[in-house]
């Protein structure tokens, strides 16, 4: 021996280590909200969420959850043969592989879309996914995290989400639509915080403004109410 370090020719080399990313869960659904609403597609819901907006109903995402390899994930998506896919949380971007995940879902060729709080940076998000960016109102409790220069890697294909619980929530968003010109940059929904404003009444405070934005309800929440994996 000569204190080589040198690997022998018969031993293989180390196999790479696998990507994974921690998940609450995967499910096959209806896309209850934002353009693809409708579409049958499989939901993988990441683990984790530096957010703790008041009106949540996703808490059970914050913990837990189960380490899975991306290639799995891919493999169990597939199984349930949709072409929509939506990458959510918690805060799907919290995990950093995440992007890793979507570029892969893109390759595959699914319509592939990702709810984001609009705290994280989506510089680096594939331009294929669809960005559904959530910025968060007053009533909320995190409207202090909004990111803004994200509203700069906005494409046409993505969506600005505004979570309305009162009337001041809905001025702020009005607000920031006009300053922004949000309308311009990508589609823009409007959203009733559940039991907390009439859908009514948002429909007709947005008629009554003019506002070139689309009234949304989360149709998932009327099929199913609040049930994990729907």
């Amino acid at each position: 021996m000569n204190g080589s370090t040198a690997t022998p020719a018969d031993v293989p080399p180390a196999a790479p280590v696998a990507e994974r990313l921690r998940i609450t869960e995967i499910f096959h659904s209806v896309q209850g909200e934002a353009d693809a609403i409708g579409w049958p597609t499989v939901f993988v819901r990441l683990t984790g969420c530096p957010l703790r907006c008041v009106w949540c109903d996703t808490e059970y995402s914050f913990h837990g959850g189960q380490w899975h390899d991306i290639d799995a994930i891919l493999a169990e998506v597939a199984s349930h043969g949709a072409h929509h896919v939506c990458v959510t949380g918690g805060e799907p971007l919290a995990q950093k592989r995440c992007l890793v995940l979507l570029r892969k879902l893109c390759d595959a060729g699914y319509e592939v879309s990702l709810e984001t709080s609009g705290a994280l940076d989506v510089s680096r998000v594939d331009p294929r996914v669809r960005k559904v960016m959530d910025l968060k109102a007053p009533d909320s409790g995190e409207s202090a995290r909004n990111l803004w220069s994200n509203l700069d890697h906005l494409l046409a294909h993505d969506q600005v989400k505004f979570v309305i619980a009162s009337r001041a929530d809905f001025e702020w968003a009005r607000d920031v639509v006009r300053e922004h010109s949000l309308d311009r940059k990508a589609m823009v929904l409007f959203s009733p915080v559940w039991s907390k404003v009439e859908p009514r009444e948002l429909a007709e405070w947005i008629l009554a403004e003019r506002l070139p934005v689309r009234f949304q309800l989360q149709l998932h929440k009327l099929l199913w109410n609040d049930a994990a994996g729907h």
